[in-house]
């Protein structure tokens, strides 16, 4: 930050000398001589500009005190000019060995311009200053309005996250209950791969991408976990094709798709039908999973925040370069779900 504002105080002061210098350089190129008044005028019209940009334009203007802005604007103006054009012409000898011709004879004109040109060229100065200050300030606004929506962006992923991970939670416990009544050998087991589920989600789910190659294991250790709960695993299958170095995905973005599909994925004879396909196509991942509708009828109430949560994360996260689609029936739930893993 700081260099920057170095940055626009040399770019400041470079501006404001190559605008003094040039037209000096005009005159005494034409004339062989530089005028004291005009050297002094040339000094002071940074004045008009930095005090409409630094004083006026925020104090006033942008405090909608439009009326008073006015006010002040017009007596600033006149006694700068005032100041300028009289004072320094009364101590400055404005002809200084110049060549002068007297005006011609006849009537005087009712407006004298050698006034009006320096009037009208000091409002130009003090417009441009109010002008750049509006710029600025516009700027400044986007630059915060983004940063807000960036953050309340960011909140609202961390509060969908945090109704997320206590969902997964819950459903996985469930599943080292049902082994640990039923004094499965395959207990143990499975507390260590929720462990590493567990370490996965608190540790590198944070970030806001990771590596689709981790993200990927953490899928596969889920499905690990289910298959020792259920107690036919023969139709749960998990095919994952494509090159996945080098990508990245949020996290826990595919993972809501397969807790359901486990969760209302077995029939009335005890039956798990899932099929799970990960396909990576260059930056393109697309995921499908299909499951047997069975006995567990889906509670819209409660069953149902994970899948909200989730259309809501990737509506957030991926915006258009996303596509989802849920089709439903009597016997099967299917999921459609394209990715753009490179959306710059």
């Amino acid at each position: 930050m700081k260099k920057l504002q170095s940055k626009i105080i040399i770019i400041h002061i470079v501006v404001w000398v190559g605008v003094s210098i040039f037209p000096l350089l005009i005159i005494y190129v034409d004339l062989g001589i530089i005028p004291n008044n005009l050297l002094v005028k040339q000094l002071l019209r940074p004045v008009l500009f930095y005090a409409n940009y630094l004083l006026f334009v925020p104090l006033l203007l942008l405090k909608r005190k439009l009326a008073l802005y006015i006010l002040v604007s017009f007596l600033f103006l006149f006694v700068y000019n005032y100041f300028t054009e009289a004072l320094v012409f009364d101590f400055l000898d404005y002809r200084q060995g110049l060549p002068f011709r007297e005006p011609p004879d006849g009537p005087k004109p009712m407006i004298d311009m050698r006034y009006v040109v320096p009037v009208a060229f000091s409002l130009t100065v003090y417009l441009l200053g109010g002008i750049y200050a509006l710029i600025i300030d516009f700027y400044k606004r986007e630059r915060k309005s983004r940063a807000m929506e960036h953050e309340k962006t960011d909140m609202r992923l961390q509060y969908l996250r945090n109704q997320l991970n206590p969902h997964f939670l819950f459903n996985s416990l469930n599943s080292i209950y049902s082994l640990v009544r039923r004094k499965s050998d395959d207990a143990p087991e499975a507390v260590i791969t929720l462990s590493e589920l567990m370490r996965y989600m608190l540790y590198e789910a944070n970030d806001k991408e990771v590596p689709l190659e981790k993200e990927l294991d953490y899928i596969q250790n889920y499905i690990s976990l289910q298959r020792l709960r259920i107690k036919n695993s023969e139709d749960v299958k998990i095919n994952i094709h494509g090159n996945s170095k080098g990508l990245k995905i949020y996290p826990l973005i595919l993972i809501t798709f397969i807790e359901n599909a486990f969760k209302y994925g077995t029939d009335y004879k005890g039956k798990t039908f899932i099929d799970i396909k990960i396909t990576i196509i260059e930056n393109q991942l697309h995921f499908y999973v299909k499951n047997n509708v069975g006995i567990h009828k889906e509670d819209k109430e409660n069953s149902g925040i994970g899948l909200e949560n989730i259309k809501n994360q990737l509506q957030y996260l991926y915006d258009e370069h996303h596509s989802l689609t849920i089709d439903s029936n009597q016997d099967y739930y299917e999921v459609n779900l394209t990715l753009n893993l490179n959306r710059q």
